[in-house]
């Protein structure tokens, strides 16, 4: 592989030339091998130093005519530098290309995240959900509709990204589109992904995310108070469709299911634990990870409620799951006749297995995380709110253990204390106005 090369300008005769100024044009040669790019300008033969390689004379177009050349010479000087540093092949056809900017494959974004998209649906059910699909879909949507509004353009190359097209697009998402932070910051997400793509296939040759940063903040999550879930559990409801969605829901608060994870509940789900007595035995839905759940009283109540249920023995499942919509549309009604003011949703159940069921009542959430089956702590602690009795119950147990780790003495009272401290009588000072 060579690592030199010359480089050459000089006039070049067209056809059916007369007179008058010739093109300018540069040789690069590798090895022998020459390739001729144009430069772009002309002049004159007589004003040509063809041992110089310049343009002679002291005129301010000959200066600029040559300052070009420099240019050009210094950039070509740059591109061979590059190439050896990445051990790249150096031919003269190498380096044209790379001049003329040709080396780079053109692909447009749009074509990338439609590439992405394709192989996510012929990869659907063996790693990846419909729903992550949908998600991706929107956002290709989104990114449509932005290009539509701020470039006037169906599409854009991948190597025109920047920074300045990343915070437009997610401004974009705010305002013209309505999103919420957190959804834009999904849709964000999404589209980091497609440009790591194109940095992997080096369609880009910079980070346009690398100066930008996601400044949302996950919203609290919402959960139901010991109160408020008793008043469900406890509610006489005459509507059948009513009691079904309250019972399912009140399981998964005692399981921590999710609305996938309940709705596909089987028999062969359920068996007895390490322990002898009966526990959810699965794999998530959404990330196929272990979670194991020892069934609570009130869990095993309304399985047996169900178990000869008609509707569940024809699908082989053990719950009476509708559809997600219209879980959440009954739910809207349960909290209406229980007197709960909160968007009453099936996942608040999970947020409230982890808050009000077992952080609250001092199980470790290191155990809630195993049981919600999640593979990172700090999922949990999005799920799970460290409750003022939680933080109130984990001091007393300390003041407890420092108490029994002091030396016996002599117990001392505040009103003990109080009475060794000295009264100073503020009388002389009132007495100014007395002679001394």
């Amino acid at each position: 592989m060579s690592t030199n090369y010359s480089l050459l300008f000089y006039l070049k005769k067209p056809k059916n030339y007369t007179s008058g100024p010739k093109p300018i044009y540069m040789r690069i040669t590798v090895d022998g091998i020459p390739k001729e790019v144009s430069t772009g300008k002309d002049c004159d033969p007589c004003k040509w130093n063809s041992r110089g390689n310049r343009a002679k004379g002291t005129t301010e177009n000959v200066k600029t005519l040559n300052t070009y050349l420099d240019t050009l010479e210094h950039k070509i000087a740059d591109i061979h530098l590059q190439m050896a540093k990445n051990g790249a092949e150096i031919t003269a056809e190498s380096i044209k290309l790379k001049y003329l900017g040709k080396d780079i494959q053109r692909k447009t974004l749009m074509d990338v995240f439609r590439e992405h998209n394709e192989q996510m649906k012929a990869l659907l059910g063996n790693g990846f959900k419909p729903n992550t699909l949908k998600g991706y879909n929107s956002s290709l949507s989104h990114i449509g509709l932005y290009l539509q509004a701020s470039f006037g353009a169906e599409d854009i190359e991948a190597r025109k990204l920047d920074h300045a097209f990343v915070v437009g697009y997610e401004f974009f998402l705010r305002s013209s589109k309505g999103c919420s932070e957190i959804s834009a910051a999904k849709y964000m997400k999404h589209f980091r992904k497609i440009v790591k793509i194109c940095i992997a296939h080096r369609l880009i040759t910079e980070d346009p995310f690398a100066f930008y940063k996601n400044t949302a903040k996950a919203r609290p999550k919402e959960y139901l108070t010991r109160d408020e879930l008793d008043r469900i559990e406890q509610r006489t409801f005459s509507i059948a469709r009513l009691e079904h969605v309250r019972d399912i829901f009140v399981f998964s608060c005692y399981t921590g299911l999710s609305y996938a994870d309940a709705k596909k509940l089987t028999v062969y789900d359920i068996a007895k634990g390490v322990d002898g007595k009966l526990w959810i035995l699965t794999n998530r839905e959404k990330t196929n990870t272990t979670s194991n759940i020892p069934l609570l009283p009130k869990a095993l109540t309304i399985l047996e409620k169900y178990r000869d249920y008609p509707p569940c023995q024809a699908k082989g499942v053990v719950l009476p799951v509708l559809s997600n919509q219209k879980m959440n549309s009954y739910l809207k009604e349960i909290a209406d006749l229980c007197g709960i003011a909160k968007e009453l949703t099936f996942h608040m159940s999970r947020h409230t297995f982890a808050t009000t069921v077992t952080l609250s009542n001092n199980v470790p959430i290191e155990t809630v995380s195993k049981m919600l089956g999640h593979t990172d702590l700090k999922t949990t602690q999005h799920y799970a709110k460290l409750l003022d009795t939680r933080v109130a119950s984990d001091m007393n147990r300390l003041e407890e253990t420092l108490d029994n780790k002091k030396p016996k003495r002599d117990t001392i009272t505040p009103d003990a204390v109080i009475g060794k401290i000295p009264v100073v009588s503020l009388q002389p000072c009132l007495n100014t106005d007395k002679a001394g």
